[in-house]
């Protein structure tokens, strides 16, 4: 049996999804902002609501950064701010290390703890703010979860498959391949092998 997630975990996993529905090309971000373990916004990185993306339109790059891109610790604190939701003793859940300027926008929105899964340009500067600003930064290591559905019967059609096919007469090679194939999809324990 599988261990159940830490409360950390499941809100790094939470960061990690909303990275999916980023539109930056160079970095996709996720970030949720947690009150007493329960989730008040969460925000990924990209444009403004209604406006270009670059996923569509490419990067709007001046001085090596995307101007076009809201980051998604902003996104999420902006999200409270709209629908006035405090931040204030709230904790932040990054899939990368804040930037500089949204360091100065987690203190100034008094969060107390970041949370991150990877390093990416950690700006001395960004962990010095943090110390003198007493926000407590911590890496969570993200855990990969998977959320396939049906996967021993997946694994159960592919083997009768399989074994029609060497019924059939097909190739012992292309077989031993596909099961190859199978083995690096399900894992070795799944027992895909053609009788």
């Amino acid at each position: 049996m599988e261990q159940r997630l830490s409360w950390d975990q499941y809100f790094m996993a939470q960061s990690h999804l909303l990275a999916l529905r980023s539109t930056c090309t160079r970095l996709a971000v996720g970030a949720t902002i947690v009150r007493d373990k329960r989730i008040i916004a969460g925000g990924y990185n990209g444009s403004i609501a209604g406006g270009d993306h670059c996923i569509d339109h490419g990067c709007y790059v001046i001085d090596n950064h995307c101007v076009r891109t809201i980051h998604a610790e902003m996104n999420s604190i902006l999200q409270c701010a709209k629908f006035g939701v405090p931040t204030a003793g709230a904790d932040i859940y990054v899939t990368h290390f804040p930037c500089l300027q949204c360091c100065k926008a987690i203190i100034q929105a008094g969060i107390a703890t970041v949370y991150y899964a990877e390093a990416y340009k950690n700006h001395p500067y960004a962990i010095e703010l943090f110390e003198q600003a007493g926000v407590r930064v911590e890496q969570v290591m993200h855990k990969e979860i998977s959320l396939e559905f049906n996967r021993a019967e997946k694994a159960e059609y592919i083997k009768n498959l399989l074994e029609e096919m060497k019924q059939n007469g097909t190739d012992h090679e292309r077989i031993d391949k596909l099961q190859a194939e199978a083995g690096e999809l399900f894992g070795t324990g799944a027992g895909i092998t053609a009788k």
